[in-house]
């Protein structure tokens, strides 16, 4: 239970500071909807997640109402999509029923458009992901994601190679909204079966049936407590961003067992992320710049990232027994307007942004980059992002957007939570025989645990 003082200073945090509930995620299984034919699957897709998650929007709504914290998305995982449609097919048929399914219930999205093929890739996880691009084309609340390297098992060469050339496939077919669909489709290395965060949310195998899992962030919330001490040394830094992301995490707590008892489901995770917005006063690059740096970017800028992501996950793990999801530090460009004032500045390249992600919770994200890049670049670019998360052993992932018609220096407006990006720059210099080679990048030594 939260006491007097802490429920003072988490009003103070919501009314102040932005403080929210990111999202409420209900994961559901759908093994048990696997019938003969794509048709009768579909449908026993739609009517589970309707019967299932149909009071996850209203229950969100009255928890927000019952303890005054914003509860700002509600979204549905399922189960990877190329495991439900392996013996029947009728990939379409499913995405179009997991987006009418969210709109029957009323959520901002729902993932698990997925396939996980870090080691190999069946022929119908394959026919699955020739199908993505059409897919986020004809839907508007299906996320698609693919895992494409693990610690243990490497990285996949022939799915990198390809998953550049979906991304480039996504990037046309939405063409005309700015390639929108990019912004649904994520690339891992190491995804995690509890992440409740879009686009890359899935229901993993070794979830129950039917999971709750919270995201939590309030980045506003840990600039505002640093701007408390302005001189005092990094011990007393790292020691406030503990104790801030223990009371944030206590909110996402108390929030998650609440849903899950009236949605009747299992408490899966606390995920605390500082998941930035474009509003001022939610950036992490501006917790960056409390910390010390004149702007996001300059020499000193992994480090700071480095510090507050281990003291996010600290204190939060002491706040929750069951912390999971990325928990730590976000660095979506377009969504988080100190990074965008970083890349429009000259501040911030991509190349500092990848070194950003060695120490971060996920990787290049809601990056905008000229609508001419080749798909032999941003497989290069998905390869480099995986061997960090394979060689660190951590979660890395890339959300890059190819705008059509757009080059560098350009302003592209997603709106909403996606916020708006400058185009960045993307070098000119071809890894094309690197990536045309195929085949797999073995598994680092240390992967041997056995």
């Amino acid at each position: 239970m939260l006491n007097k003082n802490e429920i003072l200073e988490t009003v103070d945090m919501i009314s102040e500071r932005h403080l929210d509930v990111r999202t409420i995620t209900m994961g559901l299984s759908l093994l048990d909807c696997i019938q003969g034919s794509a048709k009768a699957t579909a449908n026993k897709v739609y009517e589970k997640i309707v019967r299932e998650a149909g009071d996850l929007v209203a229950t969100g709504e009255k928890i927000s109402a019952m303890y005054g914290i914003p509860i700002v998305n509600k979204r549905v995982s399922v189960t990877p999509i190329s495991l439900i449609g392996a013996s029947c097919g009728g990939y379409l048929e499913l995405a179009l029923a997991l987006d009418r399914a969210a709109h029957e219930i009323g959520i901002d999205f729902i993932g698990g458009y997925t396939a996980l093929v870090q080691k190999g890739a069946t022929p119908y996880e394959k026919a699955m992901i020739d199908t993505i691009a059409e897919a986020l084309t004809l839907t508007k609340k299906v996320c698609s994601s693919v895992n494409i390297a693990s610690t243990r098992a490497g990285i996949n060469m022939d799915a990198v190679k390809k998953m550049g050339e979906i991304v480039k496939q996504t990037a046309y077919q939405t063409r005309e909204n700015d390639s929108i669909g990019c912004a649904k489709l994520v690339v891992f290395a190491n995804a995690v079966e509890d992440n409740p965060f879009m686009a890359g949310a899935f229901h993993g195998l070794g979830e129950a049936d039917k999971v709750i899992n919270v995201g939590v962030s309030g980045p506003g919330v840990v600039k505002t407590a640093l701007e408390t001490i302005p001189h005092g040394d990094l011990t007393e830094v790292c020691e406030t961003i503990k104790k801030t992301a223990f009371k944030v995490t206590r909110v996402g707590q108390l929030v998650a067992k609440t849903a899950s008892e009236m949605l009747q489901a299992n408490f899966g995770i606390v995920d605390l992320s500082l998941a930035p917005t474009p509003e001022v006063g939610d950036s992490v690059a501006h917790i960056l710049e409390e910390i010390g740096l004149e702007q996001v970017g300059c020499p000193g800028t992994t480090a700071c990232l480095a510090l507050l992501n281990d003291a996010v996950k600290k204190g939060g793990i002491m706040a929750s027994s069951h912390v999971g999801g990325l928990s730590g530090a976000f660095i979506p460009v377009s969504e988080d307007i100190g990074m965008i004032h970083g890349v429009a500045s000259g501040s911030l390249k991509l190349e500092k942004l990848e070194a950003m992600t060695a120490v971060c919770s996920v990787g290049l994200d809601m990056i905008a980059i000229p609508g001419d890049t080749t798909a032999e670049t941003i497989s290069a670019i998905i390869a480099d992002e995986a061997a960090i998360g394979v060689v660190n052993n951590k979660t890395t992932a890339v959300r890059v957007i190819p705008v059509y018609g757009k080059s560098t220096g350009d302003t592209v407006e997603f709106g909403g939570l996606l916020g708006n990006a400058p185009i960045m720059d993307v070098s000119k210099v071809s890894p094309l025989k690197f990536i045309s080679r195929g085949g797999r990048i073995a598994a680092p030594l240390h992967s041997n645990k056995n």
